[in-house]
């Protein structure tokens, strides 16, 4: 079976792919445009894999995606590719528009043209916007996303959905709750303070830090692709998620104590613009269908994480000075002239 990975390079993207290669029998093709959040070194050891593949391209750039469909000829396409910071969508949410309403639609064109039988469209809670201090995100709730990224997302989901319904092609959406573990972009909540502390620096919280998110262990949502890949239905939404409720600042007390910081590390900061208020998943329907079970506890996944990141510095040292980028950008610029094979 031949699997097109769109943002392999990615967090979550890098460990779908190892998923995927521990298969004897899958051929992996990474579609990745290299861009900030996308890291070589996160595949580093996997380059001369004899079962997988780099093209460098732009999942919104449709010739190049068509050349990469043509060529690999995939059975399947897992999409990961999206900008997914909230952040920086507050600050400019045209590329996130771009990237994942233009980008999604190319690449569902092309995996139709090219009649691949499965596309697995990787999506997020947030599309549901946000919770009061009770109830639950199912499939059926309605979507009500409340920043640009969360729009664009839902705005994807909605596009892979109606290529289902309009033309019958086999479309899986799943939507999962916040990840976390190796390899996480510093930009985002736990790599940030872990780091932040390594370097003896503060943790900033938004507003009271009373948001509340379900936390997922990054190897158990790749699990979770990977079965709704291989036992879901056409047309289905499947939530995955943990049970796994936690407030920001009982991750930072979390944090702390494996840590051995002080609690005056945690310093609070102007709250974000629109922040939702509580993410919680019913993952009932995909423990069900998929026979989904997170394996990983939040406490054996935050030991992980922790121990990763300091055993790793070289790595986020990189990703947060931006030593990789300039890296890449010396020692791969043939690619920016149009080649989009590693």
């Amino acid at each position: 079976m031949r699997i097109l990975v769109t943002g392999g390079l990615g967090f979550i993207g890098s460990h779908l792919v190892r998923r995927l290669l521990n298969e004897p029998d899958i051929q992996v093709d990474n579609l990745d445009a290299l861009t900030y959040a996308g890291n070589l070194a996160n595949l580093a050891d996997l380059a001369d894999h004899p079962r997988y593949t780099w093209h460098r391209a732009s999942i919104t750039d449709a010739a190049a995606v068509e050349a990469i469909f043509a060529k690999a000829k995939p059975d399947a396409v897992m999409h990961l590719a999206a900008e997914s910071h909230v952040d920086r969508s507050i600050e400019n949410g045209m590329p996130f528009v771009e990237t994942n309403v233009v980008g999604t639609e190319v690449l569902l064109e092309a995996a139709r043209r090219h009649q691949v039988r499965r596309f697995l469209h990787v999506s997020t809670d947030e599309v549901y916007g946000s919770l009061g201090p009770d109830g639950y995100f199912r499939e059926d709730t309605p979507l009500q996303p409340r920043s640009p990224y969360s729009a664009s997302k839902a705005a994807s989901d909605m596009l892979a959905l109606a290529q289902y319904h309009t033309y019958g092609q086999d479309v899986v959406v799943t939507r999962c709750s916040n990840n976390y573990g190796p390899y996480q972009f510093p930009e985002k909540l736990i790599p940030l303070w872990i780091t932040n502390g390594l370097e003896g620096k503060p943790w900033p919280i938004y507003g009271d830090g009373l948001n509340v998110r379900d936390w997922i262990y990054v190897e158990d949502h790749v699990e979770g692709l990977w079965l709704a890949l291989t036992r879901g239905k056409a047309g289905q939404v499947y939530n995955l998620g943990t049970r796994n409720e936690q407030s920001n600042r009982e991750v930072a007390q979390a944090l702390l104590a494996l840590m051995g910081l002080p609690p005056e590390t945690v310093v609070p900061v102007k709250d974000r613009l629109g922040h939702d208020r509580r993410y919680a998943i019913d993952p009932g329907y995909a423990e069900k269908e998929l026979g989904f079970t997170p394996r990983v506890s939040w406490e054996e996944g935050l030991r992980r994480t922790v121990d990763w990141y300091r055993t790793h510095t070289e790595w986020w040292q990189a990703v947060k000075s931006g030593d990789y980028l300039t890296y890449y950008r010396r020692h791969y610029a043939q690619l920016e002239s149009g080649e989009h094979e590693s």
